[in-house]
């Protein structure tokens, strides 16, 4: 794919961009070892935020939200068994809501509700929306790199959109898990990026 994206058929889908990670009294804050890392591609999210507002690229959130019994998820396992165990992304509940980082952005940023587990196109209208404006460049942001982060580049890639993951805009729960995904398993089906090679495009 060439490294210039047509804003009109390009999406930027963040995943996961909530206060049971990102606060400091999130249930799963701890999840992301690496503090700096997660402050600084936080950073880097928002000022590519900043530099999308003003083009036609759709901008998607996809936050993940349970009811207060979690009774939509049965014998839930690996992460969503830690996610219960935990308490977290509680509907109603400040946890589950979007950082203010993004909440700021308003209207500019389309949030698409329904994600329940780790890929954001189960059980939503990501893709009906994403077909319905003709995108075809998916673009990924978010946490954490191993599970959602994957799980829904897979998703897109065999949906037929052309992929990329932005290095430097996503988490993993440790440093070499982070480096790992993006230097051997993302390139498998997906395009690795920096937020300013997006930026960048026309």
């Amino acid at each position: 794919m060439s490294s210039k994206y047509d804003m009109n058929k390009t999406a930027l889908v963040l995943i996961g961009y909530q206060n049971d990670y990102f606060a400091p009294e999130g249930a799963l804050v701890g999840a992301l070892e690496d503090a700096d890392w997660r402050v600084k591609m936080l950073d880097n999210t928002v000022k590519l935020i900043e530099s999308l507002s003003t083009t036609d690229a759709l901008i998607i959130s996809t936050p993940i939200v349970f009811t207060q019994s979690y009774e939509e998820l049965v014998e839930p396992t690996g992460i969503l068994k830690t996610i219960v165990d935990v308490g977290a992304f509680k509907d109603g509940e400040k946890g589950a809501e979007t950082i203010s980082e993004l909440s700021d952005f308003g209207e500019r940023i389309l949030e698409i509700p329904g994600k329940r587990g780790l890929n954001a196109f189960s059980n939503t209208d990501l893709d009906e929306t994403l077909r319905g404006r003709d995108i075809t460049n998916v673009v990924i942001a978010g946490v954490v790199t191993s599970i959602c982060i994957d799980s829904t580049g897979r998703a897109a890639h065999e949906r037929g959109y052309r992929v990329s993951v932005l290095k430097d805009c996503t988490a993993g729960r440790t440093d070499f898990e982070q480096d790992f995904y993006c230097d051997k398993v993302f390139p498998l089906y997906a395009q690795v990026i920096d937020s300013g090679e997006l930026s960048r495009s026309e």
